[in-house]
């Protein structure tokens, strides 16, 4: 039997942890592979030694070395564009449906990553929801800082807007930094009084840039990847000179009140899980429907790894979530 430890009572309600009990309510452990993909990434972190590279260096090894190993799925179409001048790419394949589309931000903490990093994710996303998936390439950091990203993505949701589809047809998705970025771009059309996306997907959110949460010191030598001390220096590299406690640049600290339903996942070893918890908290004070599970012995973005078990689970469950959303 493993016992969990719950941090916060008011968390017990809608929260769970790995689906994959048997009747007895006993927890299924991580997989075998979940172990060899651990270790493989923080051999690969340490051997990539990002920390002592540049920005636009690391852009290009880290981008690199998805196109190297990213395999996209049988049958999968992706279709480039342009809009207003920035980069997407349509990601779809024949049994997608007509009329609604998922809004894929991409983490990489508002400074790395690309459509090269994430087009696999956002096809295996695409794939179990049914739903073609619109991937932008966002302005980052530090050529263009808070609040560059959140004006993209409004933009572009107003693209879509204008191209016919209804705003109840529309979610918004993303992992780490694309997770806060889905929820921070909600807010200002809240604000502006615009019509909201039919509901958020955050994966692994990164939503506190203040580093605030117990998990940053707890899950610092249990992260395979991620350090606390980096991610400061990139939150301030985001934020350039404005406060991290600003609500659209840390959106836990925002009123939350009026958006539309939340699907988070966050691993339970990884640095960042605080930032879940903190915002399912806040998100429910605030009145606002939230589905949270927490995945026992997985990293920040796991489900990026679609060859394990966890991962494949992972999307099937935000595949059900999107399904569920578009038939209400």
């Amino acid at each position: 039997m493993v016992k969990l430890a719950i941090r916060n009572k008011q968390m017990l309600i809608n929260t769970y942890r790995n689906s994959d009990q048997n009747l007895k309510g006993r927890i299924v452990l991580p997989s075998v592979s979940s172990y060899f993909f651990k270790k493989g990434i923080k051999a690969g972190a340490k051997k990539l030694k990002l920390e002592e590279k540049e920005v636009v260096e690391s852009r290009q090894v880290i981008d690199s070395f998805a196109r190297k190993f990213s395999k996209l799925p049988k049958d999968c179409k992706v279709e480039q564009i342009e809009i207003d001048g920035m980069y997407a790419e349509w990601i779809s394949n024949n049994q997608t449906l007509e009329g609604k589309v998922i809004l894929y931000l991409h983490g990489g903490g508002y400074s790395y990553c690309s459509a090269d990093t994430h087009r696999t994710l956002a096809a295996n996303i695409m794939i179990e929801s049914g739903v073609k998936v619109l991937l932008p390439e966002y302005g980052l950091a530090p050529e263009h800082p808070f609040p560059a990203a959140i004006e993209d993505t409004i933009m572009i949701y107003q693209w879509l807007l204008k191209q016919g589809y209804e705003s109840s047809n529309i979610i918004f998705a993303g992992d780490s930094a694309g997770g806060g970025l889905s929820v921070a771009a909600t807010l200002v059309l809240r604000d502006q009084y615009d019509p909201l996306p039919a509901a958020l997907v955050c994966l692994s959110p990164w939503v506190d840039l203040t580093s605030s949460g117990e998990s940053y010191r707890e899950n610092s030598e249990k992260d395979p990847y991620l350090r606390p001390h980096l991610v400061r220096k990139t939150a301030q590299q985001y934020a350039a000179g404005e406060s991290l406690d600003h609500h659209l640049i840390s959106p836990v600290f925002a009123d939350l009140s009026g958006l539309p339903p939340m699907f988070i996942q966050a691993g339970g070893i990884e640095i960042l899980l605080s930032d879940a918890e903190l915002l399912t908290d806040r998100a429910r004070q605030s009145g606002v429907e939230v589905r949270f599970k927490v995945w026992e012995g997985m990293w920040h973005v796991w489900q990026i790894s679609n060859k394990l078990p966890e991962a494949k689970k992972a999307v099937k469950e935000i595949g059900e979530f999107v399904r569920l959303t578009f038939n209400r």
